[in-house]
């Protein structure tokens, strides 16, 4: 396995996200987010783990899985075993150190978090929101949001969208491109729902250049150059005065910190 750029197959008789965020968790103190996960969801034939498996030892990956039906588990143990594939029981141990513990069966229903949990539909909405309205793709869902996130290319709009959609917060992003004029819903909009994403020229020429790195492309495109992002800037400055909104200077911030400050704004504007 590459470990600079590991797949990661997720498994699971529910949405899988337990074992998703576990993995996670795990791939962070080893990879700077360089890693691809492939959920593999709602599985409840053998068949399914069978053609995973085989797909997991082809792809020279590994595989954790989340199967509360002892038999499922059983079987996705011996037939990884069989086929030497690495594989992670995220759910297994536990279930059987609480049926010790609790000298009492469990239930053996996928998914009965999320049955219990009203958020957890909430986030799923957001998130398939952030999804359907990322990169200005369809300016309907700027009316529709609780924030609209406004940049230019590579300031992390589309991370803060997927960050606070966790948060259960709906958000649209729009990109700055001077050759294309915003969506005028974008000046329609309460200006509160509204956070600009101000970035350094310095910060922002490392961070496309790397990117064009990243995609086996010179450094020397009009996207990475100087002229081109003052271009932009410009034009950003341009359309944040004309909206009048909230700007955060995202140059030397995580996206965590970031979606900390947008999150206190809403709130503070809910108040």
């Amino acid at each position: 396995m590459n470990n600079k750029n590991p797949l990661v197959f997720v498994l699971s008789d529910s949405v899988g996200e337990t074992a998703e965020l576990v993995i996670k968790a795990g791939l962070s103190q080893f990879t700077n987010g360089d890693y691809n996960i492939q959920r593999v969801p709602y599985v409840d034939d053998k068949s399914i783990i069978d053609d995973t498996l085989e797909l997991v030892k082809e792809k020279d990956a590994f595989l954790a899985f989340t199967l509360v039906d002892p038999e499922l588990r059983d079987y996705m143990n011996k037939r990884s075993t069989a086929l030497n594939v690495e594989v992670i029981d995220i759910m297994g141990p536990m279930m059987d150190l609480m049926k010790r513990k609790f000298q009492n069966e469990p239930h053996l229903e996928p998914g009965l978090i999320y049955k219990l949990d009203k958020d957890y539909f909430k986030r799923i909405e957001a998130i398939e929101f952030a999804v359907r309205y990322d990169d200005g793709r369809d300016p309907r869902g700027i009316s529709r949001a609780d924030i609209v996130l406004i940049g230019v290319s590579r300031t992390s709009k589309t991370p803060l969208s997927q960050y606070l959609a966790h948060q259960r917060l709906k958000v649209a992003n729009i990109p700055v491109v001077p050759e294309v004029d915003p969506p005028e819903e974008l000046f329609r909009l309460d200006k509160a729902k509204c956070i600009g994403l101000r970035i350094s020229r310095e910060k922002l020429i490392d961070i496309r250049k790397e990117r064009l790195k990243a995609l086996g492309l010179g450094d020397h495109a009009t996207y990475a150059t100087l002229q081109r992002i003052d271009e932009e800037l410009a034009y950003f400055d341009e359309i944040i005065d004309k909206i009048g909104c909230e700007v955060i200077d995202v140059s030397n911030k995580a996206v965590e910190e970031t979606a900390n400050m947008i999150k206190h704004m809403y709130n503070k504007d809910l108040n």
